[in-house]
This record gives C-alpha cells, structure tokens and sequence, in this order.
C-alpha cells in the first residue's frame, strides 16, 4: 500500500484565524517571505477578516487533487499505458455500456478537458498498444470515430476493480462514517461553486 501521509495531511487547520496564520499563505505556488507574511496578516487584520476559510479550503483541496495525480501517476508508471489514456479508455467504456459504440477524437478531448493535439497523441499511443481503433464515421468521411477494441475493452474490465481497491485504500486512514460526511460536504460545495459559476456568467 502506497504511504501518502506527507502528501495530503497539511500542518494547518481550516479554522486557524487570520491573525495567527502561519501555514495558510504556504500553497504549492506561493513563496512569500517574513515580510511578505507579515505584510498578509496586517491585509487581513485592516480587511476585517477574522479567518480564512475559503482560501484554505481551496489550498487543501488542490493539495489532495495534487497528490492524488503524482500516487497515481506513480503507480501507472510502469503500466503500459499513462493516467491520462487510461482514463480515455474509461470514457470510452462508459460510452460504450451507454449506448455510444464509439466517440469522436473531439468528444474525447472535451471530456478530458485536453487539446486537440495533446489528445491525438494519446489515441496514437492506445491505437498502437491495440487498446482502440479507428473508423471512418459514416455521416462524414473526413473524420473518425474512436472505439474499444476487445483487447482493450477486456483491460478495463479487469483493472478497474484493481484501481479502485487502491483508491479506497488512499483513504483507508478515514472512518466509513467520516467519507460519507466528506463526500456529502465535497457535493455541497461543488453545487455552490457551481451556482456561483452561472450567476458569473448570467445562467
């Protein structure tokens, strides 16, 4: 089992106020100085903020999404195909038990939020390790449409439980109890930011 205490277990607590904030300015792309965290705390104190909880909340959750992409991209490693094809191939597969035989190179890149170029490079690599293929899409010739192979569609079915055994591993440290609240918490959040999201743009 992969030890991941270091990665995803932060020094400071959600609740710290403002004016004792020794971790909160310490996220992945901040580098301030004794000064500049002194200048932080005094912004804070003159804002009349008493506490910071969103920033935290935002800091932690991209630690956790941070160490979560290297343990897994670590563990994928020395598989024969990246994270991100992997998951490719998952969409593919869900497409497939959906109705949707096969999916178009810009229907992929969309799901997984990917260029054009970044994703043909995947489909190259899974085309040659025999994973998918390619067909001329009936309604128009000019393009393709992608598709699980049998060999493909076989190492998904075989590996997912695999995968997934390891993800509720990665969380073995939390109480049944206490991932329910954590999920429930993480659902409420996202339909705020959501919300907040299509005010933003007037939906």
């Amino acid at each position: 089992m992969t030890k991941v205490g270091s990665a995803v277990h932060p020094n400071s607590q959600c609740s710290s106020p403002a004016n004792g904030l020794s971790n909160a300015p310490d996220d992945a792309d901040s580098r301030q100085t004794p000064d500049e965290m002194v200048g932080f705390r005094e912004l804070l104190a003159e804002s009349g903020l008493d506490h910071v909880h969103g920033m935290e909340v935002l800091r932690l959750i991209k630690m956790c999404a941070g160490a979560y992409d290297r343990i897994l991209g670590e563990r994928m490693r020395d598989e024969e195909i990246s994270l991100p094809q992997w998951r490719v191939l998952i969409r593919l597969y869900l497409a497939e038990r959906n109705g949707q035989a096969a999916l178009t190179p810009t229907d992929l890149a969309h799901s997984q939020r990917l260029s054009k170029n970044t994703i043909s490079a995947h489909l190259r690599a899974l085309e040659k390790s025999r994973l998918i293929e390619r067909q001329l899409d009936p309604n128009d010739l000019r393009a393709f449409l992608i598709r699980l192979t049998t060999y493909g569609r076989s190492l998904v079915r075989t590996r997912t439980p695999q995968h997934f055994e390891f993800l509720n591993e990665l969380i073995a440290q939390l109480s049944p109890e206490e991932c329910e609240k954590l999920q429930g918490l993480l659902i409420k959040l996202v339909d705020s930011l959501q919300r907040e999201r299509e005010d933003a743009i007037g939906l």
